[in-house]
């Protein structure tokens, strides 16, 4: 404050000082005139060069105010100083006019330093005191009258400046540190307000556990990315990321070891990635990042380094834990010029190649589009597909091979959508992927046993039963619960599983097994030699049947062979009855009865029979291949 109202001061200074010095004529002092204000002009000038610098160098920077302070009251001081030497050495010797003005002139300076110097108590009140006591206090002791009053005047004038220059002073003080202490407070506000601001950002745009970007903050980076990609004609790349085990790592070690991974995890990805702003936890253990300017070799390469990356061993209490992680990629412009196409697409091609090999990662394709469209057009057809009647069954008969007399049927599903007949090997594994197949099997064996139960004769009727049915606790309940509503005795029920089951947990299933051949039930592996076959589960399965798969029984005249014959001496040794599938031919059916086959399934013997026809297949004459009899129930 001192400094921003000091040039006005010294010019007006500069100007009194002037005017008092050449307007009046006074011979006998001109000498004296001209030295002080030559002396005056020293002080105003080195006061103007100090006003200028602080105004170049310190204003607005921190600096020693004690020092600059003293600068600016000793050129004040000096200039009272000179003021008041002026006036002690005219005031004898000028005339009414010229005592009167310069009165008058130094009255007014120290009415307005009153003001000007408000900043500083002591100099404001000091300032007047120079300029008006002395000259006040020597014209007073002059014998003349007029020069008396102009003393007492000039004192009385001089008293209220300095009370007036104390009380401007004290006011100026309290408002600057009511401004400091309201900065103080509104600077507290703009803190807690930052912090509120920082915190709704956060809630808004970031994953509160990892710190990433989250979804909605990640679309609008990476729709603003594209574009821009897209006015400068250049490719872009977008991986998304799934960690492979880490459901396993939550479930079985706990959901804080799972967040310390997703923790690391994100770390991991921020070191690979330059752009944070396109890196996003998309949710769970799913993680979305672009590539700007990006050709598909390159990401490959990146998601090839990723994978490495992530797959490096975590700690989580003083223990290792290892996992992968799958990449799918979509790349602009091949594949979509839209972000949420180019992670839709992204994700597929995740989850087909995780189905294909998991912690390596693939591009997406129009085949593997294609595809992915065929496998949702099932899925939603499918879910639908019981409550519009598209599903059917046919039978396919299993014949003894002694005796070629029917002993079984094995029911087969059959969906028809839209005209289009849609095979089983095509459906039946979307249905156990998506969670369908426990309610279509539901149906299929329910089904399975009313039409057993109305053939003209007692035959038995052999049902595919899915591991996930199988895993299922009230399982057993919907089996009895079938037998019971079509009248179907339980030893006329087959159930046929694959190995498959027994890489789950192997206990619970022979359990699950052994009650339900309690019941009268029978049970068949399906597909034997496929899968899981060993020892051990023949051991410890006590099935009734096992079933060849067809693919053995396709090479019998070559590698087959052997194969049929071990899985027939094994399961002769175990006193399993066996079951040749996929029987073509009458040569095959004649080698596997001579090999000890007890039954034959096949195009030889017949194709699925639809559910209709069953009753007059049953009344038909069967082909005699020889002159004994078994059966299948026995």
């Amino acid at each position: 404050m001192l400094y921003q109202n000091s040039i006005g001061g010294i010019l007006v200074s500069l100007f009194a000082a002037t005017m008092l010095v050449f307007a009046f004529d006074s011979t006998n002092l001109a000498s004296f005139k001209h030295t002080w204000w030559a002396a005056m002009v020293v002080v105003i000038v080195i006061r103007f060069i100090d006003s200028i610098w602080w105004r170049i160098k310190q204003k607005g920077q921190e600096y020693d105010g004690r020092r600059a302070i003293l600068r600016f009251i000793t050129g004040t001081f000096a200039t009272a100083i000179m003021w008041c030497v002026y006036c002690l050495g005219v005031y004898a010797s000028a005339d009414t006019v010229e005592l009167a003005s310069t009165i008058i002139i130094v009255s007014a300076m120290a009415g307005g330093a009153a003001s000007v110097l408000a900043a500083h108590k002591k100099t404001a009140m000091s300032y007047s005191f120079i300029l008006l006591v002395p000259f006040s206090v020597a014209l007073l002791l002059s014998s003349d009258d007029y020069r008396q009053v102009l003393g007492v005047l000039g004192i009385s004038f001089g008293l209220v400046m300095s009370i007036s220059a104390k009380k401007a002073a004290e006011f100026t003080s309290q408002a600057i540190r009511l401004k400091n202490e309201n900065a103080l407070l509104v600077q507290h506000m703009e803190s807690q307000v930052e912090k509120r601001t920082r915190k709704i950002y956060e809630l808004s745009n970031l994953d509160p556990l990892t710190g990433l970007f989250n979804r909605t903050a990640f679309l609008n980076h990476l729709k603003s990315t594209l574009n821009i990609c897209i006015e400068k004609h250049q490719p872009m790349a977008l991986l998304f990321i799934d960690l492979d085990g880490f459901k396993k790592i939550n479930d079985t070690i706990g959901h804080d070891a799972g967040d310390q991974i997703l923790t690391q995890t994100a770390l991991r990805l921020k070191e690979h990635c330059k752009d944070q702003q396109l890196l996003c936890r998309w949710g769970g253990d799913e993680f979305l990042i672009a590539l700007p300017n990006t050709q598909q070799s390159a990401a490959v390469a990146q998601a090839k380094t990723l994978i490495d990356f992530i797959s490096e061993a975590y700690l989580f209490d003083n223990a290792q834990l290892s996992l992968g992680a799958t990449i799918g990629i979509s790349l602009y412009p091949q594949h979509a010029d839209n972000e949420l196409k180019l992670i839709q697409l992204a994700d597929m091609a995740m989850y087909h190649q995780k189905k294909r090999a998991i912690s390596t990662s693939g591009v997406f394709s129009k085949e593997l589009g294609s595809m992915l469209m065929r496998e949702q057009f099932l899925k939603d057809g499918l879910a639908r597909a019981l409550e519009n009647k598209e599903l059917s069954l046919c039978f396919q008969p299993i014949m003894a091979s002694d005796s070629s007399e029917i002993c079984a049927f094995e029911a087969l599903l059959r969906w028809k959508k839209d005209e289009e007949n849609i095979s089983p090997v095509e459906f039946i594994p979307i249905a156990e992927q998506h969670g369908l197949i426990r309610k279509i099997g539901t149906w299929v064996l329910n089904r399975s046993c009313i039409v057993a139960a109305s053939w003209p004769k007692p035959i038995a009727v052999s049902v595919n039963v899915s591991v996930s049915q199988l895993q299922t606790d009230d399982f057993i309940t919907i089996v009895e619960e079938a037998l019971l509503a079509s009248g179907l005795k339980p030893t006329l029920l087959h159930l046929e599983i694959t190995e498959s089951v027994f890489s789950f947990d192997k206990d619970i299933m022979i359990d699950r097994i052994k009650i339900l051949q309690s019941r009268g039930i029978k049970v068949s592996i399906d597909d034997f030699g496929t899968e899981y076959s060993s020892l051990s589960v023949m051991q410890d399965l006590a099935v009734n049947t096992v079933k060849i798969d067809r693919s053995f029984i396709s090479r019998l005249d070559s590698s087959g062979l052997a194969i049929v014959k071990a899985v027939i001496n094994i399961a002769h040794a175990f006193d399993y009855l066996v079951v040749a599938e996929g029987v073509e031919t009458k040569e095959q059916a004649i080698a596997l009865q001579k090999l000890g086959v007890h039954f034959s399934q096949g195009f030889y013997f017949s194709k699925p029979i639809i559910e209709q026809d069953v009753a007059s297949f049953i009344k038909k004459p069967c082909i005699k291949l020889t002159e004994q009899s078994a059966s299948i129930t026995s």
